[in-house]
């Protein structure tokens, strides 16, 4: 329990709670029960506009402080630590009492929202399909025309060189596994618009001669008018089995809409009991945002795409998500994207799931990157292939007392090595314990058996690799090997 302190020694008011919103906690240092501290300090403004603070006691009563400290006032949170020091006699840290003490009532989620709107747009997918009609004159016939879904994006990228801004949203965004792949030249959406935050519009049929009836193309396809404030983006490449795409647009169409859009920040890293950030377009009714925490860092789930099941890793999150927030960011507290938001269970709403942040960047960069190498012949996502396969030992959670928080840690181990593969000729053995992955020089760390796969999206032609391992419990380093284009396969 954690322990309160007198109310001569606990009145702490300065600029410091100003920034924080700080709130004292206390509890009994072994007086009577009938001793008074502090529960909670709140910020309000005097009447000649300076800062003031509210100190709350545990018997009901109150004091408004000033702002700023004046004479010899113990009214800062220094001034609470050492009178708290020289009542309790305990030897304690500046940094452990403010810890143990002050807890911060933060409502930087409100600004870390507010800055994410501008790296944020609705998108709609247009595709054409064809269904079969029953006609009681003509029997069954074809018939073809627009369909049109729903989703989000991010801006992830800016190149001002080019005039470019490069979005990611999901896959399934744009896919459509009914397209009709003659008409609509594909399964990826012939057509791509979307609609900055307080931009918002959706697509209306175009009647231009106001007979009540939808007008069509040449092809005989409903038309759809987008209105003034959409831009067109075009797909630049996708990977089916991670679930993330590309498209890119006009820089200077949206900053006509508005001249404060920017690409996110991506986070470091992320971890269990965070707070996760959700903001996308549920229902298709416009960007909104829904808040929870990431409950698990890693799961595995079965999505159908593509006319088959398939396997996707992911973040668990209880932020509620709904249809149209496909697509949409992941965010944390600091406002940098930590996921992509891709799935929900449909039995729970505190069950919902996005992409992790390091793979989205590792496909989206993998992607843009092949896109502009100036060669035709490859599009989408590419990625060495090891030749090694791998097993996870020794499982254990990791917690760091400097952070406050922790992961998951295991020891990758070689299972096997293919013959004649990279991993071979790096003199990988099976039993190895894989430590590391050095990309010219670079060092990526082998936590999870998920990062090698991160770290090979990296990997380009002509870069070197080198693995650091375990083997007899010694650490060694492979020598270099230097990936060619015939190492590179596409993903899917």
């Amino acid at each position: 329990m954690m322990k309160q302190f007198a109310k001569t020694a606990a009145i702490c008011t300065a600029a410091g709670i100003l920034a924080l919103g700080l709130a004292l906690t206390g509890c009994s240092t072994g007086g009577t029960s009938n001793e008074v501290y502090v529960t909670s300090i709140s910020q309000t403004t005097a009447s000649d506009g300076t800062p003031q603070y509210t100190v709350f006691y545990s018997d009901g009563t109150s004091a408004v402080l000033s702002g700023t400290s004046s004479g010899n006032s113990s009214n800062t949170v220094k001034d609470a630590y050492e009178a708290y020091l020289e009542e309790t006699g305990e030897e304690l840290s500046f940094s452990d009492f403010l810890k143990e003490y002050l807890s911060v009532e933060d409502d930087s989620n409100a600004q870390a929202v507010a800055a994410c709107l501008n790296s944020t747009l609705k998108i709609y997918a247009e595709s054409v399909e064809t269904q079969l009609s029953l006609n009681p004159f003509w029997g069954t016939t074809e018939v073809s025309d627009v369909v049109i879904s729903t989703g989000a994006a991010v801006i992830y990228r800016i190149d001002e060189e080019t005039d470019t801004a490069y979005l990611v949203t999901n896959y399934h965004v744009v896919y459509n596994e009914d397209a009709d792949t003659e008409k609509n030249g594909g399964t990826i959406a012939r057509a791509v618009h979307g609609y900055l935050y307080g931009s918002e519009s959706e697509p209306s049929l175009v009647d231009e001669d106001g007979d009540g009836t939808a007008d069509t193309d040449e092809n005989g396809y409903t038309e759809y008018d987008y209105g003034e404030s959409a831009v067109a983006f075009e797909y630049v490449g996708g990977s089916m089995e991670n679930d993330i795409a590309v498209l890119r647009g006009s820089l200077s169409a949206l900053r006509a809409l508005n001249p404060d859009v920017k690409a996110v920040t991506v986070a470091d890293g992320y971890y269990v009991g965070e707070t996760a950030i959700a903001i996308g377009n549920p229902e298709g009714d416009g960007i909104s945002v829904t808040q929870g925490i990431i409950s698990t860092e890693y799961e595995e789930i079965t999505l159908e795409m593509g006319g088959k099941r398939r396997s996707y890793r992911t973040l668990r999150i209880d932020t509620p998500l709904y249809e149209g927030n496909s697509g949409g960011g992941l965010f944390n507290l600091s406002g940098e994207l930590i996921g992509i938001t891709n799935a929900g269970s449909k039995e729970d709403q505190n069950i919902n799931y996005a992409v992790p942040i390091d793979l989205v960047t590792g496909v989206a960069d993998n992607i843009i990157d092949y896109s502009l190498d100036h060669d035709d012949s490859t599009n989408g996502a590419y990625r060495i292939t090891l030749g090694v396969s791998v097993t996870a030992q020794s499982s254990r959670y990791v917690y760091d007392g400097e952070t406050g928080y922790g992961h998951i840690e295991e020891e990758v181990t070689a299972a096997s090595v293919t013959k004649n593969s990279i991993a071979e000729t790096l003199g990988l053995k099976e039993g190895d314990v894989i430590d590391a992955i050095l990309v010219n020089g670079t060092e990526h760390e082998v936590l999870r058996t998920f990062q090698i796969y991160d770290v090979l999206l990296t990997v380009r032609a002509g870069d070197s690799i080198r693995i650091r391992y375990e083997r007899d419990g010694a650490l060694q380093v492979t020598d270099g090997y230097t990936t060619s284009s015939a190492d590179l396969s596409p993903i899917e």
